[in-house]
C-alpha cells in the first residue's frame, strides 16, 4: 500500500512538473502599443512585451503579428527567468534615414540571454541609403548589422528572412549551441559588407537548409569558432564561405572542427576560402572539412589566400603566421568561371599541412581548369579535375 501511494505522489508530481514547465504565457506586441502600420514607432512597444517575457516565471511568447512595425535599434537583454519564443508572422522594418541607427553597429541586438528562439518573419533594414552613402565616399555612420546576438546560449533562428541589411545581416558572437535553420538572407550583389551570416568566439553553431544572396560572404568564420556544421546550404551571389579574414592581431583564437556539407554555390566570386592577411599571428585552422558541393560559374571555387593584403597596408612585405593544417575537399565538383579553379596561396613561413584532395572535377569553358600551389604539403585520392598539384 505504501508502494502504492508513493507511486501515485511521484506520478502527481510528474504531471503537475510537466504541466508547469509546458505552460506558456503569450505577450503580443499590439497589446503593449505596437502598431503594424510601419510609420509608428513600437520600439518601447517591443521593449515592453521583452520585459514582461523576461521577467515571467514561466515560458513565454512575444507574438508580432502581420502588419509592418518601425523599430530603431533595439536591445533584448537578459539573463531572463525562463526560456523565451519570438514568433514573428508580420515585417520588422527600420528607419528610411539610416541616421536613426546612428553609430550603433547594430538594429536588433539579443544580449546575455538563454533558451531564446526566433521563428518567422521579415527583417527589412533599408539599407540602400547607407550603401549608397558608403559607395559615394561621405562620411558615413559605421552602418548597422540587422540581428546579433552577444554571449548567449541555446538559441534558435527559424524561418527568418532578412532583407537589405545595412552590413551583416545575423552576427553569432561569443555563444553557445546555436542553430539556424531556413533562414533566407538578401542583398543585393554589390551591396558592401552585407555578409549573410557571421560567426565568431563560439562553440556549437549549425546552419542548415538556408539560402544567402548577398554582397560579401554568404557566411563568414571569425576567429574562436570551433565545431561549426553548415548544410544544404545555397550561396550566391556573394563572397562565398569564408574561413577569415584571420591574422587581424597577433593574439588570435584559432579556428577549428568546421565542415560544410551538401552545398550549392551559384555565381558568387568564391566557393570555399581560407583567408589571412599576411601579419604575424599566433592562430590557427584546423580539421576542416569541406565536401558534396556544387560549384555553378564561380570564380574561385577552392582558394586559400595567406598574403591577403588589401591595398598593399598594413602588411606589406610580411607573412602569415596563420598554422593551416588538416583541410579536406571531398567531392566538389561543377564549373569555374575562371581557368585557375583551385588557388592554394599559402605562407611561406608557415607553409599549409595535411591538405586532401579527393574527387575534385571542377570545369572551365568545358574545358579542365587549372590549379596552383605555393608553400603546401598534403595528399590528392580520386578523380582529379583539375590535376592536383599537391
Amino acid at each position: 500500500m505504501a508502494k502504492l501511494t508513493f507511486s501515485c505522489v511521484f506520478l502527481f508530481l510528474f504531471f503537475i512538473s510537466f504541466f508547469v514547465q509546458s505552460s506558456n504565457v503569450a505577450y503580443n506586441v499590439i497589446s503593449f502599443g505596437a502598431k503594424p502600420d510601419g510609420k509608428t514607432e513600437a520600439t518601447q512597444a517591443f521593449l515592453k512585451a521583452w520585459q514582461s517575457a523576461c521577467n515571467s516565471a514561466i515560458a513565454s511568447t512575444i507574438y508580432i503579428p502581420k502588419g509592418r512595425f518601425l523599430l530603431k535599434a533595439t536591445v533584448f537583454r537578459g539573463p531572463c527567468k525562463n526560456r523565451i519564443t519570438v514568433k514573428i508572422d508580420g515585417t520588422l522594418v527600420a528607419p528610411t534615414d539610416y541616421h536613426a541607427l546612428g553609430n550603433s553597429g547594430y538594429w536588433i541586438l539579443f544580449i546575455k540571454v538563454d533558451r531564446v528562439a526566433v521563428y518567422g518573419g521579415t527583417l527589412d533594414a533599408k539599407g540602400a541609403g547607407f550603401w549608397a552613402c558608403r559607395n559615394s565616399g561621405k562620411s558615413c555612420p559605421v552602418g548597422a548589422r540587422s540581428i546579433t546576438f552577444n554571449w548567449a546560449n541555446n538559441i534558435v533562428v527559424s524561418g527568418l528572412t532578412s532583407i537589405n541589411s545595412q552590413l551583416t545581416h545575423l552576427v553569432i558572437n561569443s555563444c553557445n549551441n546555436v542553430v539556424v535553420q531556413n533562414v533566407k538572407l538578401i542583398a543585393p550583389d554589390l551591396s558592401p559588407n552585407t555578409d549573410g551570416i557571421h560567426v565568431q568566439t563560439s562553440t556549437g553553431v549549425t546552419i542548415k537548409g538556408s539560402t544567402m544572396q548577398t554582397g560579401d560572404d554568404c557566411i563568414s568564420i571569425g576567429p574562436g569558432t570551433n565545431n561549426l556544421l553548415m548544410s544544404n546550404i545555397k550561396c550566391g551571389p556573394g563572397h562565398g564561405v569564408s574561413i577569415g579574414s584571420l591574422a587581424r592581431e597577433l593574439n588570435e583564437a584559432g579556428v577549428q572542427n568546421v565542415t560544410l556539407t551538401n552545398a550549392v554555390f551559384t555565381g558568387s566570386d568564391n566557393g570555399v576560402r581560407i583567408k589571412s592577411w599576411a601579419r604575424p599571428s599566433n592562430g590557427f585552422v584546423r580539421n576542416i572539412l569541406f565536401q558534396n558541393i556544387v560549384m555553378r560559374n564561380v570564380e574561385n571555387p577552392i582558394i586559400i589566400d595567406q598574403n591577403y593584403c588589401p591595398h598593399n597596408q598594413g602588411c606589406p612585405l610580411q607573412s602569415s603566421g596563420v598554422k593551416i593544417s588538416e583541410v579536406t575537399y571531398r567531392n566538389i565538383q561543377g564549373t569555374s568561371a575562371t581557368a585557375e579553379a583551385v588557388t592554394f596561396d599559402c605562407s611561406p613561413s608557415s607553409p599549409c599541412r595535411g591538405i586532401k584532395l579527393q574527387d575534385i572535377k571542377l570545369t572551365y569553358n568545358n574545358r579542365a581548369a587549372t590549379s596552383s600551389c605555393k608553400n603546401i604539403g598534403g595528399t590528392s585520392s580520386g578523380v582529379l579535375v583539375p590535376e592536383s598539384c599537391l
